[in-house]
């Protein structure tokens, strides 16, 4: 089986609300890129939503989708965090959050219909925007001097590379994103820039 080269997500956020005997479910799925973007999320629903009884939510992380969360926030467990997962999953989505708020409406539901109705907010939120392909890059550091700077550019651009951070000055620090589909060819373009010192990093 050959390595993946792309993978699925969202690129915008988007909102959708489900009603069942009362209650409400405003379901919100954002696309993230660390733990630290969810907390603040997380952190943000609570402040807009504070007499919301339940901010329940998942989310998935990476190319390997091996970093994943899922929380019930006091719903019956396995009622609400799964089954929202279950949504981010049966479309194969990572780096993609969603968070179902909830406002009870005085009647219970039952775990069907607790099961139901998260399922049901994350796949509307889901369906509002289209998944888009990303490359799956690895991450590179590259150190060059000022005057190397449009062919490393010119590099950059012709294999699509994202660039994470720069500074630009006598000597210049480039963090980039290398496509893996391309990667060969790319670091092949850049060793044969012998000032130019390349490193593979984390991010």
């Amino acid at each position: 089986m050959s390595e993946a080269v792309y993978f699925q997500t969202i690129d915008k956020e988007s909102f959708a609300e489900y009603k069942d005997r009362g209650s409400r479910f405003l379901a919100y799925a954002y696309p993230v890129s660390s733990a630290d973007d969810c907390k603040a999320l997380l952190q943000r629903s609570r402040k807009e939503h504070p007499k919301a009884v339940h901010h329940c939510f998942a989310w998935r992380i990476g190319y390997d989708g091996n970093q994943f969360r899922q929380s019930d926030d006091g719903e019956p467990s396995g009622t609400a965090g799964k089954p929202i997962l279950g949504q981010i999953d049966s479309r194969q989505l990572t780096d993609v959050m969603i968070i179902v708020v909830r406002y009870f409406g005085g009647t219970l539901l039952g775990v069907p219909g607790l099961i139901q109705a998260y399922r049901s907010a994350a796949a509307m939120a889901l369906q509002l925007i289209p998944v888009v392909q990303k490359p799956i890059e690895a991450y590179y550091h590259l150190q060059f001097d000022y005057t190397q700077v449009n062919d490393v550019m010119n590099i950059v651009k012709q294999y699509n590379c994202s660039i994470q951070s720069q500074e630009m000055q006598l000597f210049c620090l480039l963090t980039i994103g290398i496509p893996k589909a391309r990667m060969e060819e790319a670091l092949y373009k850049f060793r044969q820039m012998h000032t130019l010192d390349i490193k593979k990093t984390d991010r």
